[in-house]
């Protein structure tokens, strides 16, 4: 029995994101009495994965061939399972960024295990293993009970404090069987603005509604987000008008973001945008409209009306 955290990176570097579930998974270990470990897919130095060890990893697997480099959900499914098989992990962990949304449905097939995403909470300890989890766009909580032997658990970003538990770690190459059918599917190229904060990884975000009347007064938005650095998002009404691009667009057909500090300007904050934002930090919302859905509790958390 053990604890199993997929380690995800980025350029060679791991994502708070990654630290996030491992303080998860040490403290769900320690409710178990057993340890928790670790696999880390791409390139990747020693030295940056033995940087899960403050925070009580106590043993990393690294896998760090050529074809692996770039991400291929059914490839990194088979690699997790294989680990999680090799280590006796019935409890995997993932965060629920895009990637991990991605793999954990997977990896609970492979792996015929309960499966609980957007987990907010640790799981009881009085018997059962029950995760509480958002549910209803971010408005309600629901308890799921896991009773199957395995349990993968997809966390929220944001929802974990990081807590150092430090310990020696030892890092091990691992090798899995990976199929040649897992890469029936890989990615031939990935295009990123290179001078922009990654959105789903931003701890602030400045973003803005049509209260900006039009693309013209978008220059103010990015003044800002550059002195804060931070990444700039939109509404969806914005990038459906092609103010700004969609790659911008937060909310519920959009991208999701949790940030530390989300700063709305001029959006209303229909349940279609909060269901993106709403496990954000602190959420500062600049509005004229006291009836907004954005201006009234516990979503608003400070308000400041302006004209816009």
């Amino acid at each position: 029995m053990s604890v199993l955290i997929y380690a995800e990176n980025s350029k060679g570097k791991l994502k708070k994101s990654s630290f996030e579930a491992a303080s998860y998974a040490y403290s769900v270990a320690s409710m178990l009495n057993t340890d928790a470990y670790a696999i880390s897919i791409g390139e990747v130095s020693n030295e940056e994965l033995e940087k899960l060890a403050k925070y009580g990893i106590k043993k990393i697997l690294t896998v760090n061939t050529a074809q692996m480099h770039s991400f291929v959900n059914q490839a990194y499914a088979s690699v997790i399972a294989e680990a999680a098989k090799s280590l006796s992990s019935d409890v995997v962990v993932l965060s629920a960024t895009f990637s991990g949304k991605a793999l954990a449905p997977r990896l609970a097939v492979k792996l015929q295990a309960a499966y609980v995403d957007g987990a907010i909470s640790l799981p009881t300890n009085d018997g059962a293993f029950t995760v509480r989890k958002g549910a209803f766009s971010g408005k309600a909580f629901a308890d799921v009970s896991m009773s199957a032997a395995n349990k993968v658990i997809a966390l929220n970003p944001n929802s974990f404090p990081i807590a150092e538990n430090a310990q020696p770690a030892l890092v091990e190459a691992f090798a899995p069987a990976v199929k040649d059918t897992d890469f029936r599917t890989i990615v031939k190229e990935i295009i990123q603005a290179a001078d922009k904060v990654s959105l789903p990884e931003a701890e602030i975000v400045v973003s803005a509604g049509r209260g900006l009347k039009g693309p013209e007064n978008w220059g103010m938005i990015e003044e800002l987000a550059d002195l804060l650095g931070a990444a700039t998002a939109c509404s969806k009404p914005v990038s459906d008008a092609h103010w700004r691009p969609h790659s911008e667009h937060v909310g519920q057909t959009g991208i999701a973001v949790s940030p530390n500090l989300y700063i709305a300007i001029g959006i209303s904050g229909a349940i279609q945008h909060l269901a993106g934002v709403s496990s954000s930090k602190v959420i500062v919302v600049i509005n004229k409209d006291p009836e907004a859905p954005f201006s009234k509790p516990p979503i608003m958390v400070l308000l400041v009306m302006l004209l816009m």
